[in-house]
């Protein structure tokens, strides 16, 4: 911008002496200006900048005003203050609200909304792939390999910027995303060998094994109350598998081995507790899974692949709908994962509870309306009452952690 020299003029207030400005060398000041009518909390404009009246004062050797300049304040922009005629938030003291900020309750909402609808469309989807493509162990690797690369893309741009790591965190987080990515492997062969929603149904057993391993791995003590809650779970899950018309061993053993499998990675996640962001923890776990799952990948199912699985699948479907469908599941499974991580950041534990529990609920409702899986009455009352269950440890644990909490900070 052009630098320009009023003299001999008083602008909006200001009365400059009519002698030329003095040079800025050595111990040089500018000679004493005084201020003729009042100047507002923002300043005045010139040249359409805003002069701040602690420069003035700074700049007088005389320093007419008694009270003393604590603070130097930058030329800065005034263009609000230049199209209000009645002044500004800055010329008030007041911040602009943005919409983020001004409706928490709705973008916390949308969160929701959003993870549900990737976790039900993943699970679609993921299921329509093994109707075509029985390979859970590939898969469960696309899934990874696909957030992975989101993950690198997303660093690349610093959106998120990525976070340092050294050894220490990286021998804590080994074990945690070891026991993911055997969760992760052996939920798929459970959903490629039986329905979707019977594979939920088990996997509603999870709470059950964290208690189990807190009170038998982790020594503490587990309320009476917590473990009443669970009966529920226990008899719904029986009554649904018992009757389950998909029902094959594999598909419920896999299932089983995944509750395991992710509560001893809660275990492992206390254990490397972290002031890292959720973003960029999840980011190195799903790098360090991917690497642990690439080795069976190969090994189990590598030679069918090559013989005649890719061929099958492209002769079903096409190679370009083969491959964007893989695409697709992996960057559903990722973002569906990531914003249930960021979406539980944002509310109590009591919402986090009810939350998880509407989605199974969600996710189970949505793939037997989308595959017409047929359930006998006794699996549906089985999956009703697992769920209330679910429910009910859910609200007694976040209660119980809540109370603490308050408790600690008391």
């Amino acid at each position: 911008m052009e630098s320009r020299v009023l003299t001999g003029a008083t602008i909006r207030g200001l009365a400059l002496p009519s002698k030329p400005a003095a040079r800025l060398a050595g111990n040089s000041s500018f000679p004493t200006v005084r201020l003729t009518g009042k100047l507002s909390d923002g300043g005045n404009l010139i040249c359409g900048r805003q002069l701040r009246p602690a420069i003035l004062l700074e700049a007088s050797p005389a320093n007419a005003f008694s009270s003393p300049v604590k603070k130097r304040d930058n030329l800065r922009p005034c263009l609000a203050a230049a199209s209000s005629p009645a002044g500004s938030s800055d010329s008030s003291g007041g911040a602009k609200v943005g919409f983020l900020e001004k409706y928490p309750a709705l973008v916390t909402g949308f969160f929701f909304f959003m993870w549900y609808f990737l976790n039900v469309i993943f699970n679609i989807l993921n299921k329509k792939i093994y109707n075509y493509f029985p390979y859970p162990y590939f898969v469960s690797v696309i899934h990874l390999f696909v957030g992975v690369v989101y993950c690198l893309l997303s660093w690349s741009v610093s959106l998120p910027k990525r976070a340092p790591i050294d050894s220490n965190l990286l021998k804590l987080l080994i074990p945690v995303a070891a026991c993911h990515a055997l969760g992760h492997v052996t939920s798929n062969v459970s959903f490629a060998a039986v329905a979707v929603s019977f594979t939920h149904t088990v996997k509603a057993l999870e709470p059950f094994f964290n208690a189990a391993a807190s009170q038998f791995v982790l020594g503490q003590s587990i309320p009476i109350t917590l473990w009443l809650s669970l009966a529920p779970v226990v008899i719904g899950v029986s009554m649904a598998s018992l009757t389950e018309l998909s029902f094959n061993w594999l598909g419920f053993v896999s299932a089983m081995i995944s509750n395991i499998s992710f509560t001893y990675r809660s275990i492992y996640s206390k254990k490397a507790m972290t002031d890292m962001d959720s973003t960029n923890l999840y980011a190195y776990i799903s790098i360090i899974a991917l690497i642990v799952c690439i080795p069976p990948a190969l090994i189990i199912e590598g030679p069918q692949l090559l013989k005649y699985g890719f061929s099958d699948a492209i002769a079903k479907v096409g190679l370009t709908k083969f491959i964007t469908d893989l695409f697709w599941v992996g960057m559903f499974y990722h973002l569906y994962n990531q914003l249930a991580t960021n979406t539980l950041e944002r509310v109590a534990p009591l919402t986090h509870a009810v939350g998880n529990v509407l989605k199974r609920v969600f996710v189970i409702g949505f793939s037997i309306l989308a595959f017409g899986n047929k359930i006998s009455l006794q699996t549906g009352i089985g999956t009703s009452i697992a769920i209330f269950g679910v429910a009910m440890y859910s609200f007694i644990k976040a209660r119980m952690e809540e109370e603490k909490r308050q408790g600690k900070a008391a």
